[in-house]
């Protein structure tokens, strides 16, 4: 990492959003391959803490972000801390991770996928399906993928993430009620 950056810890929030892949141009513009399709929390956060490659824990550094913009199917930064191309290729890499508390107010029947993943399913009836382990983009919709155990083995759930199968999410309660069968 650059030198000039502030040492920080990660909090306890922290979600990993992007990784900063090459510089971008001779200005000290990086390029960030988002984890998301939709990265507003790259835009929104003014603030990003980054994890060199390979470190483990919860050491990372600030890096204080003037300006975020999509370009093609990247994000390009610039930083008051990255001053030309030498200094952005150093960050080649490096994990970036925004609190979670900075990410954008979701709208009504809006939710990020990270707040999702391992709440627990369950059908009308009340039969347990699983737990959300990931979110799959399958073009038209999103999908649930369930872990779940049955008769003592792993049983691995799809659940369509639509209005016409969802009928409930409750993020405090930590459950999605669904109109689906085990069997499905």
């Amino acid at each position: 990492m650059l030198p000039s950056l502030e040492a920080a810890e990660l909090p306890a929030d922290a979600i990993e959003v992007g990784r900063i892949a090459d510089a971008w141009g001779i200005k000290g513009w990086f390029k960030v391959l988002p984890h998301s399709a939709e990265p507003e929390a790259l835009f929104s956060s003014k603030r990003w803490l980054l994890q060199p490659p390979g470190a483990a824990g919860s050491q990372a550094f600030k890096l204080a972000i003037r300006e975020a913009k999509e370009h093609s199917d990247v994000i390009v930064a610039s930083s008051e801390d990255v001053p030309d191309r030498n200094a952005a290729e150093a960050l080649r890499g490096a994990r970036v991770f925004v609190p979670r508390s900075s990410f954008p107010t979701a709208g009504d029947d809006e939710y990020y996928w990270v707040d999702l993943i391992g709440l627990a399913v369950v059908n009308r009836e009340g039969v347990a399906l699983g737990k959300v382990r990931e979110l799959l983009a399958t073009g038209p919709q999103t999908t649930l993928v369930l872990d779940a155990i049955e008769d003592g083995k792993p049983v691995e759930r799809m659940v369509p993430f639509v209005s016409a199968f969802v009928d409930k999410v409750d993020l405090a309660g930590r459950l999605i009620t669904v109109d689906w069968q085990p069997d499905y």
